[in-house]
């Protein structure tokens, strides 16, 4: 028998890995547009691939990652979720524990070990990222000697998602909720307020991935276009032909935002987890946020 709270926690991963692909995202893969030599199909049958995995009950933080990963490396043959699935697998450990979320989420992080940091490191070189590059220590080629957390702390100052595990998520429960209910207060229909996130994210910090990739100095260059966007999007109605020629420059050029993707994807299954969007509010949240 399928367990329930696994089964909404897997319905909530893959709606939010959906609704995000709905969104019209300047540098990323959406229905408005492939890119990066990825499509579309490859990220909705990548989602379907990894949400057993990522929501299978009693599992621990590295379990869920590897699982993920290697689900969907087997289902699409490339990497197109791992920053979505480091982001999500401890929200959805988290969501499984009694109690509030914010603060069972904090009691997943406290509790990463060495273990779920071997597996964690296999699932990024299994996935490999672009752009990864070597580290002076804790380096992912090599088999860890710390805690997970421990691990992304070293890695915070230069990768948004590993500053997430050092600051209890901090930029999804701040930026990304504050970015999600400002777009709803604008009247914004779903795919928009995907977009409003995406754009808050951008426009707030240098994409990391970007960093990694093309160094800081061409990252906060898209920041400050993105910046520019992202004052208009809530006051005016249709930006549509502006985001899509922003949109195409970034391709052009190369340029992946993909950090922000992963943040945006993050954000709208913790907005399911705590029953803020259609589809979970009709029976409440998985947990009291």
């Amino acid at each position: 028998m399928t367990d329930p709270v696994s089964a909404r926690i897997a319905r909530a991963y893959e709606r939010a890995c959906l609704a995000e692909l709905d969104a019209l995202k300047p540098g990323n893969v959406h229905v408005f547009a492939a890119g990066h030599r990825m499509r579309v199909e490859d990220f909705r049958r990548s989602a379907v691939a990894s949400a057993p995995e990522l929501a299978r009950p009693g599992t621990r933080v590295g379990e869920r990652v590897v699982r993920a990963v290697r689900a969907t490396i087997e289902c699409v043959g490339q990497n197109t979720n791992l920053g979505i699935v480091l982001l999500c697998a401890p929200l959805a450990a988290a969501a499984e524990r009694e109690g509030a979320l914010r603060p069972a989420l904090e009691g997943v992080l406290a509790g990463l070990d060495v273990e779920d940091a071997r597996q964690v490191f296999a699932a990024i070189r299994l996935a490999n990222p672009g752009g990864l590059g070597r580290a002076s220590r804790h380096d992912v080629a090599e088999e860890p000697q710390v805690d997970l957390r421990t691990a992304m702390r070293e890695a915070a100052a230069t990768d948004r998602i590993a500053r997430a595990y050092v600051t209890g998520f901090e930029d999804l429960f701040g930026m990304g909720l504050t970015a999600l209910a400002e777009a709803r207060a604008q009247g914004l229909a779903e795919p928009w307020q995907a977009t409003a996130i995406h754009l808050a994210f951008m426009a707030a910090f240098p994409d990391t991935h970007i960093r990694r990739k093309h160094g800081p100095a061409y990252a906060e260059d898209v920041r400050a276009e993105a910046a520019g966007l992202a004052r208009v999007l809530l006051s005016e109605r249709d930006r549509t032909l502006d985001l899509l020629a922003f949109d195409i420059s970034l391709k052009l050029r190369g340029i992946n935002p993909g950090t922000t993707a992963d943040l945006t994807v993050a954000t709208l299954f913790l907005a399911g987890l705590l029953g803020q969007n259609s589809e979970c509010a009709l029976s409440g949240p998985i947990r009291p946020g």
